[in-house]
C-alpha cells in the first residue's frame, strides 16, 4: 500500500527550481509521480490512498505548469487538492479490476497539524481523527472497491468531491497536463546535469 501523505501549505517562496507552484509540485505532481512509478509494484489487491481535502477550487492549468502565480496560499492548496482528487479519480476508475483500489481521502477540516498551525495559528482538532481514517482506508474491507472515489471525513463517508473531479474530460485533462509538466521537467533534467 501506498499513503500520499506530504503536503504543504504556506511558504515564504512559492517557486520551485523548475519554475512551479511549490503546492502543486508537492501536493498533486510528487505523488502523482510516486504512484505511477510504484503502480506496478502494487498489484490488482494494492491499495493508493491520496490525502486531498475539504478545501478544493477549479484548478488554473496555467499555475499548475508554472506559467503563472497564485499569490493566495489557501487558492494554491485548494487548486493543488483537487488537482490530486482529479487524477485520483481517473487513476483510480481507469485501474479497477486490474491494479490497485486508488482513493482520495479528506483525512479531516483543520486537524491539528504543524501546517494547520502554521497556515491558520490554530492549536487544530484531535490529529487522531486523520491517522483513523487513514488506517481504515487502508487495511479495511470499507475501502476494498473505491476506486476512483472521494472519502470524506468531516462527513463520516463517500461523497462527491468538487465537480470538476467527476468531469472525466477535465479529468483526463490535467493528468494529461500532469504527464506533459512530468516529462518537461525529466527531459530539461536529462539536458542539463
Amino acid at each position: 500500500m501506498l499513503i500520499n501523505n506530504a503536503g504543504i501549505f504556506k511558504v515564504a517562496d512559492p517557486v520551485t527550481a523548475d519554475g512551479l507552484d511549490v503546492r502543486f509540485a508537492v501536493n498533486t505532481l510528487a505523488p502523482y509521480l510516486l504512484t505511477r512509478k510504484l503502480l506496478p509494484l502494487l498489484g490488482a489487491s494494492g491499495r493508493v490512498v491520496n490525502l486531498s481535502s475539504a478545501a478544493q477550487a477549479p484548478v488554473d492549468p496555467q499555475a499548475l505548469a508554472g506559467r503563472s502565480s497564485l499569490s493566495d496560499d489557501f487558492k494554491a492548496y485548494a487548486q493543488s487538492k483537487l488537482g490530486l482528487t482529479m487524477w485520483s479519480r481517473s487513476l483510480g476508475l481507469t485501474h479497477k479490476g486490474d491494479g490497485p483500489m486508488i482513493v482520495a481521502v479528506n483525512p479531516g477540516s483543520l486537524l491539528g497539524t504543524k501546517m494547520v498551525k502554521e497556515g491558520f495559528g490554530m492549536a487544530g482538532k484531535d490529529i487522531r481523527i486523520g491517522a483513523d481514517i487513514l488506517v481504515r482506508a487502508a487495511l479495511s474491507e470499507e475501502f476494498a472497491t473505491a476506486h476512483g472515489q472521494y472519502f470524506d471525513n468531516d462527513s463520516g463517508r463517500f461523497a462527491p468531491p468538487h465537480p470538476d473531479a467527476l468531469d472525466p474530460v477535465k479529468c483526463d485533462e490535467i493528468v494529461s497536463m500532469i504527464e506533459a509538466i512530468l516529462a518537461e521537467i525529466t527531459q530539461t533534467d536529462k539536458n542539463h546535469p
